[in-house]
Protein backbone atom coordinates (compact mmCIF):
# COMPACT_ATOMS: atom_id res chain seq x y z
CA UNK A 1 0.00 0.00 0.00
CA UNK A 2 1.20 3.38 -0.98
CA UNK A 3 1.38 6.65 1.23
CA UNK A 4 1.34 4.56 4.11
CA UNK A 5 2.78 7.80 6.17
CA UNK A 6 0.87 10.18 4.64
CA UNK A 7 -2.41 7.90 5.22
CA UNK A 8 -1.38 7.22 8.94
CA UNK A 9 -0.69 11.43 9.62
CA UNK A 10 -4.23 12.10 8.05
CA UNK A 11 -6.12 9.34 9.56
CA UNK A 12 -4.77 10.49 13.09
CA UNK A 13 -5.79 13.89 12.22
CA UNK A 14 -9.41 13.43 11.13
CA UNK A 15 -9.74 11.07 14.41
CA UNK A 16 -9.20 13.98 16.77
CA UNK A 17 -11.72 15.84 14.12
CA UNK A 18 -14.08 13.98 14.19
CA UNK A 19 -13.87 12.86 18.38
CA UNK A 20 -14.88 16.99 18.44
CA UNK A 21 -17.70 16.46 16.78
CA UNK A 22 -19.15 13.80 18.88
CA UNK A 23 -17.97 15.70 22.23
CA UNK A 24 -19.94 19.17 21.01
CA UNK A 25 -22.68 17.38 20.22
CA UNK A 26 -23.53 16.70 23.91
CA UNK A 27 -24.97 20.18 23.91
CA UNK A 28 -27.18 19.71 20.97
CA UNK A 29 -29.94 17.58 21.02
CA UNK A 30 -29.15 14.32 19.55
CA UNK A 31 -31.64 12.76 16.72
CA UNK A 32 -31.76 9.01 18.03
CA UNK A 33 -33.26 6.01 15.57
CA UNK A 34 -33.35 2.30 16.30
CA UNK A 35 -32.29 0.48 13.77
CA UNK A 36 -32.99 -3.49 14.48
CA UNK A 37 -33.89 -3.09 18.65
CA UNK A 38 -34.17 -0.61 21.25
CA UNK A 39 -30.41 -1.42 21.87
CA UNK A 40 -29.55 -1.21 18.25
CA UNK A 41 -29.57 2.65 17.83
CA UNK A 42 -28.25 5.29 14.99
CA UNK A 43 -28.19 8.88 16.08
CA UNK A 44 -27.37 12.12 13.85
CA UNK A 45 -23.74 12.06 15.31
CA UNK A 46 -22.76 8.82 14.24
CA UNK A 47 -23.71 9.57 10.16
CA UNK A 48 -22.54 13.13 10.24
CA UNK A 49 -19.17 11.56 11.47
CA UNK A 50 -19.03 9.20 9.11
CA UNK A 51 -20.00 11.52 6.78
CA UNK A 52 -17.04 13.51 7.70
CA UNK A 53 -14.71 10.32 6.75
CA UNK A 54 -15.83 9.83 3.60
CA UNK A 55 -15.57 13.10 2.18
CA UNK A 56 -11.91 13.30 3.16
CA UNK A 57 -11.26 10.19 2.05
CA UNK A 58 -12.83 10.54 -1.14
CA UNK A 59 -10.80 14.35 -1.70
CA UNK A 60 -7.37 12.72 -0.65
CA UNK A 61 -7.61 8.95 -1.83
CA UNK A 62 -9.99 9.16 -4.59
CA UNK A 63 -11.49 5.91 -6.02
CA UNK A 64 -10.83 3.84 -2.77
CA UNK A 65 -13.92 2.47 -1.70
CA UNK A 66 -15.67 3.01 2.02
CA UNK A 67 -17.48 0.31 3.98
CA UNK A 68 -19.49 1.80 7.07
CA UNK A 69 -21.63 1.23 9.24
CA UNK A 70 -24.31 4.17 8.47
CA UNK A 71 -23.74 4.66 4.62
CA UNK A 72 -23.31 1.50 2.93
CA UNK A 73 -26.68 0.12 2.31
CA UNK A 74 -25.53 -2.47 -0.62
CA UNK A 75 -23.57 -5.34 1.05
CA UNK A 76 -19.98 -5.82 -0.25
CA UNK A 77 -19.39 -9.24 -2.20
CA UNK A 78 -15.43 -8.65 -2.58
CA UNK A 79 -12.67 -6.96 -0.87
CA UNK A 80 -10.21 -6.20 -4.16
CA UNK A 81 -8.44 -2.62 -3.84
CA UNK A 82 -8.44 -0.32 -1.08
CA UNK A 83 -11.23 -0.13 1.43
CA UNK A 84 -11.87 1.77 4.18
CA UNK A 85 -14.18 0.07 6.81
CA UNK A 86 -15.45 2.76 9.32
CA UNK A 87 -17.49 2.78 12.34
CA UNK A 88 -18.43 6.37 13.35
CA UNK A 89 -19.50 5.37 16.65
CA UNK A 90 -18.38 2.69 18.09
CA UNK A 91 -20.97 1.53 21.06
CA UNK A 92 -23.38 4.32 20.13
CA UNK A 93 -25.60 2.64 22.98
CA UNK A 94 -22.87 4.16 25.43
CA UNK A 95 -22.86 7.10 23.67
CA UNK A 96 -26.64 8.18 24.06
CA UNK A 97 -26.78 6.90 27.29
CA UNK A 98 -23.37 7.42 29.39
CA UNK A 99 -21.88 9.92 27.17
CA UNK A 100 -18.32 7.65 27.73
CA UNK A 101 -17.75 4.21 26.74
CA UNK A 102 -17.54 4.65 22.88
CA UNK A 103 -14.85 4.75 19.97
CA UNK A 104 -14.24 5.77 16.71
CA UNK A 105 -12.54 3.11 14.66
CA UNK A 106 -11.50 3.11 11.18
CA UNK A 107 -9.45 -0.27 9.32
CA UNK A 108 -7.77 0.36 5.87
CA UNK A 109 -7.18 -3.37 4.25
CA UNK A 110 -6.09 -3.94 0.70
CA UNK A 111 -7.12 -7.02 -1.38
CA UNK A 112 -8.82 -8.40 2.17
CA UNK A 113 -5.37 -7.78 4.17
CA UNK A 114 -5.76 -5.21 6.75
CA UNK A 115 -3.08 -3.30 7.07
CA UNK A 116 -3.68 -0.12 9.56
CA UNK A 117 -5.98 -0.09 12.13
CA UNK A 118 -7.41 2.49 14.57
CA UNK A 119 -9.35 2.93 17.73
CA UNK A 120 -10.20 5.85 19.79
CA UNK A 121 -11.58 5.95 23.07
CA UNK A 122 -12.57 9.62 22.81
CA UNK A 123 -13.70 10.40 25.99
CA UNK A 124 -10.17 8.65 27.33
CA UNK A 125 -8.41 10.79 24.95
CA UNK A 126 -6.62 7.13 24.16
CA UNK A 127 -5.66 5.88 20.54
CA UNK A 128 -4.79 2.53 20.05
CA UNK A 129 -3.17 2.31 16.21
CA UNK A 130 -1.25 -0.62 14.07
CA UNK A 131 0.51 -0.66 10.86
CA UNK A 132 0.54 -4.61 9.73
CA UNK A 133 4.15 -6.25 10.76
CA UNK A 134 5.21 -2.56 12.50
CA UNK A 135 3.84 -3.13 15.56
CA UNK A 136 0.42 -1.76 17.70
CA UNK A 137 0.64 1.70 19.59
CA UNK A 138 -0.96 3.78 22.31
CA UNK A 139 -1.33 7.34 22.09
CA UNK A 140 2.19 6.87 19.98
CA UNK A 141 4.32 4.75 23.12
CA UNK A 142 4.66 0.90 21.52
CA UNK A 143 3.03 -1.69 22.95
CA UNK A 144 4.68 -5.04 24.19
CA UNK A 145 2.90 -8.09 23.40
CA UNK A 146 0.22 -9.49 25.29
CA UNK A 147 1.59 -12.12 28.01
CA UNK A 148 -0.19 -15.41 27.39
CA UNK A 149 -2.58 -15.98 29.97
CA UNK A 150 -4.75 -18.85 30.29
CA UNK A 151 -8.77 -18.25 30.78
CA UNK A 152 -8.67 -19.68 34.06
CA UNK A 153 -5.78 -17.02 34.94
CA UNK A 154 -7.55 -13.83 33.72
CA UNK A 155 -10.79 -11.81 32.93
CA UNK A 156 -12.79 -11.92 29.99
CA UNK A 157 -15.19 -9.95 28.31
CA UNK A 158 -18.61 -11.44 26.67
CA UNK A 159 -21.14 -9.63 24.97
CA UNK A 160 -24.55 -8.98 26.42
CA UNK A 161 -26.71 -11.05 24.03
CA UNK A 162 -24.34 -14.19 24.21
CA UNK A 163 -24.39 -13.92 27.99
CA UNK A 164 -28.09 -13.17 28.60
CA UNK A 165 -29.51 -16.11 25.72
CA UNK A 166 -31.42 -18.90 27.12
CA UNK A 167 -30.44 -21.24 24.52
CA UNK A 168 -26.93 -21.48 24.81
CA UNK A 169 -24.58 -22.34 27.98
CA UNK A 170 -21.27 -22.20 26.77
CA UNK A 171 -20.34 -18.50 26.99
CA UNK A 172 -21.55 -18.47 30.58
CA UNK A 173 -19.77 -21.65 31.31
CA UNK A 174 -16.84 -19.90 29.71
CA UNK A 175 -17.24 -16.78 31.77
CA UNK A 176 -17.28 -19.40 35.40
CA UNK A 177 -13.73 -20.83 33.27
CA UNK A 178 -12.24 -17.28 33.55
CA UNK A 179 -11.66 -15.22 36.99
CA UNK A 180 -14.48 -12.99 36.39
CA UNK A 181 -16.44 -11.71 33.57
CA UNK A 182 -16.61 -7.60 32.69
CA UNK A 183 -18.66 -6.04 30.15
CA UNK A 184 -17.84 -2.43 28.19
CA UNK A 185 -20.72 -2.46 25.30
CA UNK A 186 -17.97 -1.72 22.78
CA UNK A 187 -16.09 -4.17 20.61
CA UNK A 188 -13.25 -1.74 19.99
CA UNK A 189 -12.76 -0.85 23.68
CA UNK A 190 -13.18 -4.02 24.31
CA UNK A 191 -10.54 -5.47 22.11
CA UNK A 192 -8.20 -2.67 23.20
CA UNK A 193 -8.94 -4.09 26.88
CA UNK A 194 -7.66 -7.21 25.84
CA UNK A 195 -4.47 -5.54 23.52
CA UNK A 196 -3.21 -4.11 26.74
CA UNK A 197 -3.40 -7.04 28.42
CA UNK A 198 -6.58 -6.07 31.16
CA UNK A 199 -8.42 -9.00 29.61
CA UNK A 200 -7.57 -12.53 28.49
CA UNK A 201 -10.33 -12.49 26.21
CA UNK A 202 -13.54 -10.64 24.12
CA UNK A 203 -16.38 -12.60 23.34
CA UNK A 204 -18.98 -11.00 20.42
CA UNK A 205 -22.47 -12.49 19.50
CA UNK A 206 -22.40 -11.09 15.89
CA UNK A 207 -19.45 -8.35 15.22
CA UNK A 208 -20.19 -6.98 11.46
CA UNK A 209 -16.80 -6.06 9.61
CA UNK A 210 -16.38 -2.00 11.12
CA UNK A 211 -17.01 -3.94 14.42
CA UNK A 212 -13.85 -6.06 13.87
CA UNK A 213 -11.23 -4.23 11.03
CA UNK A 214 -9.21 -2.24 13.36
CA UNK A 215 -9.37 -4.36 16.41
CA UNK A 216 -7.95 -6.87 14.33
CA UNK A 217 -4.90 -5.53 13.10
CA UNK A 218 -4.05 -3.94 16.32
CA UNK A 219 -5.08 -7.33 17.75
CA UNK A 220 -3.08 -9.36 16.01
CA UNK A 221 0.41 -7.51 15.95
CA UNK A 222 0.65 -7.63 19.60
CA UNK A 223 0.69 -11.75 18.80
CA UNK A 224 -3.50 -11.94 19.65
CA UNK A 225 -5.83 -14.51 17.89
CA UNK A 226 -8.74 -12.79 16.25
CA UNK A 227 -11.16 -15.49 14.68
CA UNK A 228 -14.65 -16.89 14.11
CA UNK A 229 -15.75 -18.74 17.67
CA UNK A 230 -15.28 -21.71 15.53
CA UNK A 231 -11.79 -21.30 14.86
CA UNK A 232 -12.34 -20.58 11.16
CA UNK A 233 -10.81 -17.15 9.95
CA UNK A 234 -12.80 -13.92 9.92
CA UNK A 235 -15.07 -13.56 6.97
CA UNK A 236 -15.08 -9.94 6.48
CA UNK A 237 -17.74 -9.48 3.99
CA UNK A 238 -20.20 -10.59 6.52
CA UNK A 239 -21.19 -10.67 10.60
CA UNK A 240 -19.35 -13.10 12.50
CA UNK A 241 -19.43 -14.79 16.16
CA UNK A 242 -15.67 -13.87 16.93
CA UNK A 243 -13.69 -13.94 19.74
CA UNK A 244 -10.14 -12.08 19.92
CA UNK A 245 -7.95 -13.64 22.76
CA UNK A 246 -4.38 -14.57 23.73
CA UNK A 247 -3.32 -17.84 22.34
CA UNK A 248 -3.61 -20.32 25.24
CA UNK A 249 -7.40 -18.56 26.03
CA UNK A 250 -8.46 -18.74 22.40
CA UNK A 251 -7.65 -22.23 22.39
CA UNK A 252 -9.76 -23.27 25.50
CA UNK A 253 -12.76 -21.26 24.10
CA UNK A 254 -13.00 -22.63 20.68
CA UNK A 255 -12.92 -26.03 22.56
CA UNK A 256 -15.43 -25.00 24.62
CA UNK A 257 -17.61 -23.67 21.39
CA UNK A 258 -16.81 -26.71 19.37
Amino acid sequence: MNRLIERDELIIKWLYEAAEISKKSFKQMISIEEKTTRTDLVTNIDKKIEHFFIEKINTYFPGERVLGEESSKQPFTELKGIIWIIDPIDGTLNFVKQKSDFAIMIGVYENGIGHLGYIYDVMRDELYSATKNQGAYLNGKQLEPVDDISLREGLIAISHRLMTSEKNDNARKIGRASSGVRMIGSAGLETTRVATGKLVAYIGASLAPWDIAAGKVIAEELGLNYTQLNGEEIDMLSHNKTVVATPSAHKEIIKNFR
